[in-house]
């Protein structure tokens, strides 16, 4: 007498043949053919070969020994070690921000790389401005590459002594700005969170600016990434041509120092 486990393996063909009858009819269908690498330089048309950038047709602004072409308050300005170097301390205060002021000439649509470390404080590099003898010696007002210890303003594109109200970000840090007559400020774009973006700074090393400027438009780049930029298209108060400067900026000592200064006549 069969056991139940014997009858269940007899009748295991009777379901498997079926099913198997079922697959044999279906239609085959075709399938892709499994993607070919893609051959060396195949998509450079597309894509060219990216170089990093270079600094060919910049020269050097300042030498990294003297003051030659520099001009600021040597109560607060030195050279030392290859670098520029402004420092403030208790004895020596800063009444109002001045700046020690390049003298080689103007600059109108430029590309400019500066290094600087800053320990303390606040600081910037003006682009395209106009002294203010009526207010102090060595008194700048225009645009800014801002920095500051605390990463509350790095990045941003800022107006020193500029239109309404008075000293005004432009473009703050992960931004792209459009101002027209009035003045009105736009946003086009954001490039990334603003607060996010600090991460770009090293707080206590070197860092590097890369601002270009070629009519209304402004760009600032920091550490190899965009972090501002705007158009200015306010006809009343746009500078296109003007005064190169570092800032030494009111408050607490502090050091700023600056080094291998890059510049290019666009």
């Amino acid at each position: 007498m069969f056991s139940m486990k014997a009858a269940a393996l007899l009748l295991l063909p009777c379901a498997i043949i079926p099913a198997l009858l079922w697959i044999a009819q279906q239609p085959v269908r075709a399938q892709a053919p499994s993607p070919r690498p893609a051959a060396p330089g195949a998509a450079s048309a597309i894509y060219p070969e990216y170089q990093p950038d270079d600094n060919a047709g910049f020269v050097p602004i300042f030498d990294g020994k003297t003051m030659k072409d520099w001009d600021g308050d040597p109560t607060f300005w030195r050279v030392e070690n290859g670098e520029i170097i402004g420092e403030t301390t208790p004895e020596k205060v800063v009444k109002v921000n001045n700046f020690l002021i390049w003298r080689g000439g103007k600059v109108k649509d430029f590309e400019l790389k500066v290094e600087f470390k800053l320990s303390g404080t606040n600081s910037g590099i003006q682009y395209r401005s106009v002294e203010l003898p009526d207010v102090g010696k060595w008194v700048l007002k225009g645009y800014q590459a801002d920095m500051d210890f605390t990463n509350g303003y790095t990045g941003n594109l800022h107006e020193e002594r500029g239109r309404k109200p008075g000293h005004v970000v432009l473009a703050s840090r992960g931004q792209v700005t459009r101002i027209t007559d009035g003045p009105k400020y736009k946003l086009l774009a954001t490039i990334g969170d603003s607060t996010l973006l600090r991460g770009v700074v090293n707080v206590t090393g070197w860092n590097s600016y890369h601002i270009i400027g070629r009519g209304p438009v402004m760009i600032q780049i920091l550490n190899g990434q965009l972090i501002s930029a705007t158009i200015d298209e306010d006809s009343k108060n746009f500078v296109p041509e003007g005064l190169v400067g570092f800032q030494m900026h009111v408050g607490p000592p502090f050091k700023v120092e600056y080094r291998n200064i890059l510049y290019r006549k666009l």
